[in-house]
C-alpha cells in the first residue's frame, strides 16, 4: 500500500522545499517529487515541518523507566514514550554496573529489538561505562568504574557483540589499546567518555579508531596546568581535531545557548550530533519536578546530583533538543535537524536512515512552527 504525505514543508538535504510529496511503501519512501503518482492513502502535513526521523545514540531511559533495569515491558515503554517526541530510531544506554546486570540488560533490549515490540526502532546498545577516569565519574557510580579487565570485556563481547553498537571509556586508562583494538575487532565503536586524558592521548586513541566523544562538555578534561606549562585536553582533540565527531546534550541546561552555537560553529553540522542523554525522568517535565530519589533530584528542567554540585542526566526528548537549538541558540532548523537525524545516522554508520530520500526507510517527524510534535511516523519494513 503505498501512502503520500502532501501539503508540508520538506526538511530535505538540499534544503526546506515545499510543493513535493513523499511517497512511501513497505517501509521504504518510493518517491520525493511534485509529481501526482498513485497512492492508496493521504497524510496531510497541513503546512507543518516533516523532517526525518530523528535517531537518539545516547539514551538510557525515560517515562519513569531506566534501561539499566527494567522489564520488557519497560523497556518498550521507555522507546514508545519518545517515540511520541520524535524518536523513530534508538540507542538504550547503560550506565556502570556489574557485568552481570549489563548482561541482563542487554539480553532484555535484544529481545525487544528482534521482536520489534517497540515503536521506535532499536539498533542496539551503547554501554557507558564501567572502564572510567574516577576524577570524571560525574553522576557514574564510583564505585564501580574501574579500568578495563580483559577477561571481563571479552566474555560480554563474544555474548553481545549483535547487540553492543556502541562502547564509551577513557582512553587514558587503556595505554596499551588492548580494550579499544578489542572494540575494533568485534566491530563496536569506541567513544571516549568520563575522561581526564590529555590531547596525546586523545590522538593516540584517535589514530587508533576513535572518532566520537560522548557528551561534548560533561565529564571531559580542558587545559591543564603542570610546572607552568599547559597542556590540552579532551575539548581541545575535539575541537582541533576535524575527524572527531562530538556529541551535545541541548536541552538547555548542560548547555548554555554561547557553547551549543561554539560548537556548532567549529564541528559543523557534520561532526555535531544531538543526543538526550535522558534517565528516567526523560520525558516528565511537568511530573517529575520537585522528584528526588536516592541518586538525584529534579528541578529546573534537569536532573541533579542531590548535593546540587553537578548534573546526573537530562530529562529531555529529541524535540526539546531541537528546539533549544533553534529558539535558544539561533541554529538554523535545517541544521538543528541534519544534527538530530543525518549526523547521528552517518556517526553510527545507518546508511538508509536521516535523510528523506529515495530508497530511505520511512521515518518522519511533522512539527509546527515552535517544533511541537504533531505525527510521528514509522512504517516498518
Amino acid at each position: 500500500m503505498v501512502t503520500k504525505i502532501s501539503g508540508g514543508k520538506l526538511i530535505l538535504p538540499e534544503g526546506i522545499v515545499e510543493g513535493k510529496s513523499i511517497y512511501y511503501e513497505n517501509g521504504t519512501i518510493i518517491a520525493v517529487t511534485d509529481e501526482n503518482l498513485p497512492f492508496d492513502c493521504e497524510k496531510k502535513a497541513n503546512g507543518n515541518y516533516v523532517s526525518a526521523g530523528f535517531i537518539d545514540v545516547h539514551v538510557h531511559g525515560g517515562f519513569g523507566v531506566r534501561f539499566e533495569d527494567a522489564t520488557e515491558e519497560e523497556i518498550i515503554k521507555a522507546c514508545d514514550g519518545h517515540f511520541a517526541h520524535g524518536t523513530t530510531t534508538i540507542y538504550p544506554t547503560l550506565s556502570s554496573s556489574s557485568i552481570d546486570a549489563m548482561e541482563n540488560a542487554a539480553a532484555l533490549v535484544r529481545k525487544v529489538k528482534e521482536d520489534k515490540s517497540a515503536k521506535a526502532e532499536i539498533i542496539g546498545i551503547h554501554l557507558e561505562g564501567p572502564y572510567f577516569s574516577p576524577l570524571q565519574c560525574g553522576a557514574q557510580d564510583p564505585n564501580i568504574i574501574r579500568k578495563p579487565q580483559k577477561e571481563e570485556y571479552l566474555e560480554f563481547l563474544k555474548e553481545y557483540a549483535d547487540i553492543i553498537k556502541r562502547w564509551s571509556y577513557a582512553p587514558e586508562v587503556d595505554p596499551d589499546l588492548e580494550f579499544l583494538h578489542t572494540l575494533t575487532d568485534f566491530n563496536v565503536m569506541a567513544s571516549a567518555a568520563h575522561t581526564d586524558a590529555l590531547y596525546t592521548e586523545m590522538m593516540k586513541a584517535y589514530n587508533n579508531g576513535m572518532k566520537l566523544i560522548t557528551h561534548f562538555y560533561s565529564c571531559t578534561s580542558t587545559v591543564t596546568r603542570k610546572g607552568g606549562f599547559r597542556f590540552p585536553g579532551v575539548l581541545e582533540a575535539g575541537y582541533l581535531t576535524d575527524g572527531i565527531a562530538v556529541e551535545a546534550i541541548t536541552d538547555g541546561c548542560h548547555l548554555p545557548p554561547e557553547l551549543i552555537r561554539l560548537i556548532h560553529k567549529v564541528k559543523g553540522t557534520e561532526k555535531m550530533c544531538l543526543v538526550t542523554d535522558s534517565i528516567r525522568y526523560g520525558g516528565m517535565e511537568n511530573e517529575a519536578d520537585g522528584i528526588e530519589d536516592d541518586h538525584c533530584l529534579v528541578e529546573d528542567g534537569v536532573a541533579k546530583l542531590k548535593d546540587r554540585s553537578a548534573f546526573a542526566g537530562s530529562i529531555a526528548t529529541t524535540d526539546r533538543l531541537v528546539r533549544t537549538c533553534v529558539k535558544q541558540a539561533g541554529i538554523p532548523l535545517v541544521d538543528a535537524i541534519k544534527m538530530m537525524t543525518q549526523t547521528p545516522a552517518e556517526i553510527m554508520n545507518l546508511d538508509k536512515k536521516g535523510k528523506i530520500m529515495y530508497g530511505y526507510d520511512a521515518e518522519f517527524v511533522i512539527f509546527d512552527e515552535d517544533i511541537n510534535v504533531v505525527e510521528v511516523i514509522r512504517q516498518s519494513k
